[in-house]
């Protein structure tokens, strides 16, 4: 599977995911099925088809009003995308590469899994996409786990970079490979993972949510105001900086200290830095300003870097309509 070859790809179910992966695999120049693996009557069929086909040429179409490309290609993109019946299930051992998208039920899951796995052509990579469940939880139910991985796409799929992807203990290095380029191919900014309950960002975006809930609940700010500063202070340096290159922009003894001090104030152990933190402070790693932290700062032009990440946050102050001109003197 070549990074730049466009392979036909399938997505198992019809749903939301699938629909929107289909969306980006079309985009990128690939013809994808949709295969809906629950046996329907025959009208039943259609409606669902229709409803698929009809989701992904309103997405693209929206794409295109937006601006992203021109709405004269809708329907030749659109057409690259079809929906097939259980009783074809058969037809996947023409896909090299097959993404599972059904409901996050263990056991529904596991089913789907192995009843594609018993058509797939031998070197054919099946990938689920759950965003719960980790992949060993999955991997017993296909007969060659070295093929199988979980690649987890943040919603909307055909917008949203990151794809995070997470191999078994059985997964061959060379399918990651491969599941990783072609993602790349499309125009995905994969991340390799371990297997970990929540993945990556699930995992620190049900923190955050879960603290913006409460300064709501404790009377903190109004819902408006604290998304006002999530846009404009957390959102607006996590979206040029990555969190743990922030930690070595301030410092770990900043972080340990403005820990222990939320978690003395608010009485809620929640607020504490974890050990790689006093680790790093121990060691003196304590980031930019020393050379070293979760970033190997030596290693790095770090003029060159600090200047590129303030003229991206400039980028931004101008996207935002934020941009000012310097108030000059007058004579």
């Amino acid at each position: 599977m070549a990074s730049d070859a466009r392979v036909p790809v399938a997505c198992l179910g019809a749903g939301r995911m699938g629909r929107g992966i289909a969306v980006q695999f079309a985009y990128a120049g690939h013809e994808v099925a949709l295969f809906d693996l629950k046996p329907r009557a025959a009208e039943d069929f259609a409606r669902l088809a229709a409803s698929a086909l009809e989701e992904v040429r309103a997405t693209l179409g929206m794409l295109a009003g937006l601006g992203l490309f021109d709405p004269a290609h809708v329907a030749a993109i659109a057409a690259r995308v079809g929906v097939r019946p259980a009783a074809e299930a058969a037809a996947l051992s023409g896909y090299p590469m097959v993404f599972e998208g059904v409901p996050e039920i263990p056991d529904l899951k596991r089913a789907a899994l192995a009843e594609a796995a018993s058509h797939m052509a031998p070197g054919a990579i099946l990938a689920s996409t759950t965003s719960t469940i980790m992949v060993d939880d999955l991997s017993p139910a296909v007969p060659d786990p070295s093929r199988f991985l979980n690649i987890h796409w943040l919603n909307p799929a055909y917008l949203v970079p990151l794809v995070e992807v997470s191999p078994g203990r059985a997964t061959d290095e060379a399918v990651t490979a491969r599941a990783m380029a072609l993602l790349e191919s499309v125009g995905k900014v994969p991340v390799r993972m371990a297997a970990s309950p929540g993945f990556i960002v699930p995992r620190i975006q049900a923190l955050a949510m879960n603290e913006a809930a409460r300064l709501v609940e404790e009377g903190v700010a109004t819902a408006a105001d604290v998304d006002k500063a999530l846009r404009y202070g957390f959102g607006f340096r996590f979206g040029v900086l990555g969190m743990l290159e922030f930690i070595d922009w301030g410092g770990a003894d900043i972080l340990h200290h403005a820990s222990a001090y939320l978690e003395s104030a608010l009485g809620d152990a929640r607020y504490r830095a974890p050990a790689i933190v006093g680790r790093h402070m121990a060691e003196g790693r304590l980031g930019m300003g020393s050379g070293s932290g979760f970033l190997p700062w030596a290693e790095m032009d770090v003029a060159a870097h600090k200047r590129g990440r303030l003229a991206e946050m400039i980028a931004r102050l101008r996207q935002e309509g934020l941009a000012r001109p310097p108030v000059l003197p007058t004579d």
